[in-house]
């Protein structure tokens, strides 16, 4: 089944009571996906199955820069914004640590097409926008 939908993983959920994601340490990448992927919740590790090939993109994607904070209790994590200088068609991505867990499914909504620069922006740190937050 193609994209339906943002997750959160459930493997990153049950991580962060596990220990095993350290957002100071473990290195996250970003890796895009067609419109035939079939991730979601469920996706536990990344995988090569309809990720995007062609050149100027790597299988396993970029590597993320973790944003992290915490305000009036809310703690947050989010990423800076990455890129890849290619002409690129991608309906979303899955965020992962290397090694690790799956954090996230990002869904496009619709194919993203590329001509010179496919990039991803994220929004920023803060306990209102980020993309992950727990109160």
């Amino acid at each position: 089944m193609p994209f339906t939908g943002n997750f959160t993983c459930n493997s990153f959920k049950s991580g962060l009571f596990d220990g095993d994601f350290d957002f100071d340490t473990d290195t996250f990448k970003i890796a895009l996906y067609t419109n035939s992927a079939s991730l979601n919740a469920e996706t536990t590790v990344y995988t090569t199955t309809d990720e995007v090939v062609g050149s100027g993109y790597t299988a396993g994607g970029n590597t993320l820069t973790v944003s992290k904070g915490i305000t009036g209790g809310t703690a947050f994590i989010t990423f800076a914004n990455t890129s890849w200088s290619a002409a690129i068609t991608a309906r979303g991505a899955l965020i992962y640590k290397v090694g690790g867990g799956s954090i996230c499914v990002l869904d496009f909504g619709s194919d993203k097409i590329s001509t010179t620069t496919f990039t991803v922006d994220f929004p920023t740190a803060s306990s209102t926008d980020a993309l992950i937050r727990l109160s």
